[in-house]
């Protein structure tokens, strides 16, 4: 009779062990990610994919615009553990060396001028005569706010570029004067709600944006759509002086080809868990394979230039 007890003992005691060993695998760790506003739509399917590979870690995202992001960081202590902007950039003007080591550069993007069927002059709009259009009485013309969304300033360079490439005088003036404020929103996803209801006829948004949400777009020339490497000595043409880090100080943004980053987080609360998703965000067969799936380029390897010995040993196997 002993014995048994002893046995039924023991194997309460290995139902109960095994018990808290599933408890343990199942309790979900997390990963608090900030991201760029036009990686909303591949971020999403990203972190379903991601969460299925790893369904003990729980994706926390929040999207806004990358300058917005960093500043969560910087200035409101927000916990987060990953950011990724559309501007590589404000990970290295913003972030680096006070909150975070290093950037790698993951993706692509270029400008467009967006529209729908019911735009004014949709049906005689294209790349050789955008600026003539948005120059006529009654066009209601938008775009982000530079100082909070890079998409913002790239559209405020694509203008002053427009100047340059078309040989018109003037033209970025007359542009900037017939975008009135209230067609400069905080998020680049405003302006397309106010496409869709006729509020505005055309917006400077990300190729990647357009296509995700099926808005026609005029495809404007390389020289100016910020999308080639090729012809970055000629976007260096452009600038734009956005706020800096510090109240009422200013930073000067010079044209360049559009690159996206992504960085870890020196205070990462769950870097475990950022590890993993960073190794996901950046393998050309999950993450990069769905960034190409919503029409943004991915960057293949994934590129860094500097703190390289910085970068966990996880990463350097993908990165160049």
């Amino acid at each position: 009779m002993r014995r048994i007890l002893i046995m039924v003992s023991i194997l309460a005691s290995m139902a109960l062990v095994s018990t808290n060993l599933v408890f343990a695998e199942k309790k979900p760790g997390k990963v608090i990610i900030f991201h760029a506003g036009s990686l909303a739509v591949p971020f999403a399917q990203i972190e379903k994919e991601f969460e299925t590979m790893y369904p003990q870690v729980d994706v926390l995202r929040e999207s806004a615009g990358s300058r917005t992001c960093a500043r969560k960081i910087i200035e409101l202590n927000k916990e987060c553990d990953v950011m990724a902007s559309a501007d590589v950039t404000v990970i290295d003007t913003l972030l680096i060396p006070d909150f975070a080591d290093w950037d790698i550069h993951f993706a692509n993007n270029q400008m467009v001028l967006c529209y729908t069927d019911e735009s004014k002059y949709a049906d005689k709009v294209n790349k050789d005569n955008w600026y003539e259009i948005l120059l006529k009485e009654g066009i209601q013309c938008g775009y982000s706010d530079p100082n909070i969304d890079p998409c913002g300033y790239r559209a405020v360079m694509v203008m002053q570029l427009a100047e340059k490439y078309y040989q018109q005088p003037g033209l970025f003036k007359k542009l900037q004067k017939n975008i009135p404020q209230k067609n400069i929103r905080p998020k680049s996803v405003e302006l397309i709600a106010l496409l869709e209801i006729s509020a505005l006829d055309y917006a400077f948004e990300y190729r990647s944006v357009a296509v995700q949400h099926n808005l026609k777009f005029v495809e404007l020339p390389s020289q100016i759509n910020l999308g080639s490497t090729k012809y970055d000595n000629f976007y260096k043409n452009a600038s734009v002086e956005v706020s800096g880090k510090e109240p009422g100080t200013f930073i000067t943004k010079r044209g360049a080809s559009i690159t996206y980053g992504v960085t870890l987080l020196k205070d990462a609360s769950h870097r475990r868990e950022a590890i993993k998703f960073l190794k996901y965000l950046l393998d050309s067969e999950k993450g990069l394979k769905i960034l190409k799936q919503c029409g943004q380029p991915p960057i293949i390897p994934p590129t860094a230039t500097f703190n390289i010995n910085k970068i966990p040993n996880e990463l350097k196997t993908i990165i160049k």
